[in-house]
């Protein structure tokens, strides 16, 4: 099996795209198809349907990911074994435009010699991305394991920085005038987050965050993605949703949408990072001091109560 084959297979799983994959790679889009549909004969199946926006896996392309990775992970370890040092720093986030992969891509503008790797592995069990910092899969990983005598013995959780909520709005919306807002003043609102999948950190945070607050959280109905929530903000006069500060969402100037930041408390989601108790990848380090760089947030502030359980150690 030709492991260059798997490893495109795996990028462009990881990253919805061909070109992106190519441009990761290195290598031509022509050249990452090529690839995967040798791949797909030697195998005798289809391992991604092409969409306007890109691949998504099959059934079968879902089945074979995680062997994938396995063998890209073992190539890596090989060439690792006699050049130390020589592999990438890999990070999963939870999305591409996320905070932690803005923060990331900030301090990798400024180190650009930094070998590292950005990946997303698109689950939502935390568990399954400790996992894979067990295995070596990844480095580290942007999760929260909100038990702790559910986080396994090998593997830390670091507190790593707060990322605050902004109220995002269209045009008609009531609230679409303020320059800030209070929780207080969210009540009765609808803020629609759909697609929030049971017993995940998130889900855990917005069930704390509406109890708190009595907040009306609606996550009624399946997650078509951002474009198609952006698009029913820009038109609605009742409907809002939370986003944090700092991702980054793109949208038509027309729509005219507002993110509006949340104060008296600042609405905080505490994000962490999952990494090996030992021997931990050398490029962590710096990574971790860059995002505890960022300015503390002014007080008062909100979090949950899981996020007092986190390993903090600086």
């Amino acid at each position: 099996m030709d492991t260059e084959a798997v490893r495109s297979f795996v990028r462009a799983a990881e990253l919805g795209q061909l070109q992106q994959a190519a441009d990761e790679l290195g290598v031509t889009q022509q050249a990452v198809s090529k690839r995967i549909a040798t791949l797909e004969r030697g195998l005798g199946v289809s391992l991604f349907t092409r969409t306007a926006r890109g691949v998504e896996l099959t059934v079968d392309g879902q089945a074979f990911l995680p062997h994938a990775r396995n063998i890209v992970t073992g190539v890596d370890r090989a060439v690792s074994a006699i050049r130390p040092g020589s592999r990438a720093l890999r990070i999963d986030v939870l999305g591409l435009r996320s905070a932690q992969a803005v923060i990331l891509h900030d301090y990798w503008r400024a180190h650009p010699g930094t070998d590292l790797d950005v990946v997303t592995l698109r689950v939502n069990d935390p568990r399954v991305a400790v996992a894979a910092v067990q295995a070596g899969d990844v480095d580290a990983s942007f999760r929260s394991v909100t038990d702790p005598a559910a986080l396994p013995g090998d593997v830390r959780m670091i507190h790593t920085f707060d990322s605050p909520l902004e109220f995002l709005v269209g045009p008609r919306h009531p609230l679409a005038s303020a320059r800030t807002l209070t929780p207080s003043r969210l009540r009765g609102h609808r803020i629609w987050v759909p697609g929030i999948a049971p017993q995940t950190e998130w889900g855990e945070f917005y069930d704390e965050l509406a109890t708190r607050f009595d907040l009306r959280i609606d996550a009624a109905g399946p997650n078509f993605g951002n474009e198609v929530l952006l698009d029913i903000l820009a038109d609605s006069a009742d409907v809002a949703t939370f986003v944090g500060s700092r991702d980054r969402y793109i949208w038509p100037p027309h729509y005219d949408l507002r993110r509006i930041p949340v104060v008296n408390p600042t609405l905080v989601y505490p994000l962490s990072l999952i990494v090996p108790r030992v021997n931990p990848h050398p490029g962590l380090r710096p990574v971790m001091k860059h995002f505890r760089s960022l300015a503390p947030l002014a007080e008062p502030v909100w979090r949950p109560s899981w996020k007092t359980i986190e390993d903090t150690e600086r």
